[in-house]
């Protein structure tokens, strides 16, 4: 069974609505912040666009050895098999691999909080909410700080004694290219480290008084792994292994340094195996975009939140009768949705409009389509409810 906690709160309707004219606060903040964000991410979407549109076109194709000198500071395409000579080591438990990059995966087992909350709303524009918090013990690579718990008697959590890490080779190459970290934290393809085959070094660096257990992807600090206590900690490891990469990078000396356009933005890509230039661009240009749509989803929703903390007094105020106050949250939610869909929409083109105004046509119609669209279903269905409920009215 988990351990759960139930808690009542009241609110008065006075009380309510002090909090309600204070969201609103928060609400204008929010929205400022919304557009301004959103007019960034615009803005820095097309200039790493351009930056890597002006890298595809400048980019030269260079062997991985010997190197060229007449190839330096410019932006090169290298392809080649990794290697590295000296294997990677985690003094602290003796752990060895050899590769490109040792990755130390630390986790405690912790006590964790969940909530969920129910609301109602009394007749007077008071409410009253339940909220449930249910504690349950979990692993995890992150220290979770039990203070912050409703309930934190009985729910403690001790500071994390191991975190995790990662050590990078320093003898790595690729043909007679050196490689730092800018590029080794980018290869992919990591395996598991088979433990069990260093125990005799895990055990000589944990110590006698450490009690500990070697299996064969974990080290487990605790009494029993099987049902593990508040506090007990285990520690995995992955390495990175040489293999064939790609880099596209500016050529510096014997090193690779991220390649800076002429409109400021810079860049160092790196793809596992033998990938063409144009592919490795064109991934850049997707992900750049995909991040860019997250970030227009985001704020979109962000200002419909802060619409909606700037219209949630009129829902309050109209909580003296919680059916009425049920009405008008529908309409201010609706509202609230359109004016943070325009806003959004309008913030985002007009952040276009310097660079592509065709496409900035696009998007303003789009989203006024939408817009428009959203506003009359939702007011067919608010008038629907209204007629539903007159006619309901009488029976009762």
């Amino acid at each position: 069974m988990p351990d759960q906690v139930t808690v009542t709160t009241n609110k008065g309707w006075f009380s309510r609505i002090g909090s309600a004219f204070a969201g609103v606060l928060v609400g204008i903040v929010l929205i400022f912040a919304c557009v301004w964000g959103l007019a960034w991410n615009e803005g820095n979407a097309v200039k790493v666009a351009r930056g890597l549109t002006e890298g595809a076109g400048a980019v030269v194709e260079a062997p991985a050895s010997p190197i060229d000198p007449a190839n330096d500071q410019k932006l090169v395409h290298v392809t080649g098999q990794t290697a590295v000579t000296a294997p990677l080591e985690d003094n602290q438990y003796g752990v060895a691999a050899t590769g490109l990059k040792l990755s130390r995966t630390a986790e405690m087992y912790q006590w964790q909080e969940e909530s969920k909350s129910e609301s109602r709303t009394k007749l007077g524009g008071g409410e009253e909410t339940v909220t449930t918090y249910t504690y349950t013990k979990a692993w995890s690579s992150t220290a979770i700080d039990s203070s912050a718990f409703n309930t934190p008697a009985g729910h403690e959590n001790p500071e994390m004694s191991v975190e995790s890490a990662d050590i990078y080779a320093t003898d790595a190459t690729l043909g007679d290219y050196r490689l730092e970290e800018n590029v080794l934290s980018q290869v992919g393809g990591a395996e598991a480290v088979n433990l069990t085959e260093q125990t005799d070094a895990i055990d000589a660096a944990a110590g006698e008084a450490s009690s500990h257990t070697v299996s064969q992807g974990t080290i487990f600090f605790g009494e029993n792994a099987q049902t593990p206590v508040i506090g007990d900690t285990r520690v995995s490891y992955e390495v990175t292994p040489a293999s064939e990469i790609s880099v596209v990078a500016r050529q510096n000396g014997d090193n690779f340094l991220d390649y800076r356009a002429r409109n400021g933005s810079e860049f160092l890509l790196v793809a596992d195996g033998d990938v063409p230039a144009g592919d490795m661009f064109q991934d850049a240009q997707d992900a750049n975009n995909m991040i860019a749509w997250i970030i227009r989803v985001v704020g979109m929703v962000l200002l419909m939140v802060g619409f909606g903390l700037i219209l949630a007094p009129f829902g309050v105020l109209a909580d003296v009768l919680p059916l009425a106050g049920t009405i008008v949250r529908m309409g201010t939610g609706l509202i609230g949705f359109v004016l943070g869909l325009i806003v959004g929409t309008v913030t985002i083109a007009l952040a276009w409009l310097a660079f592509r105004p065709i496409t900035t046509i696009i998007i303003l119609a789009i989203g006024g389509g939408i817009a428009f669209a959203v506003y009359r279903f939702g007011r067919g269905r608010s008038k629907k409810k209204l007629a539903a409920e007159a006619e309901a009215a009488p029976a009762a």
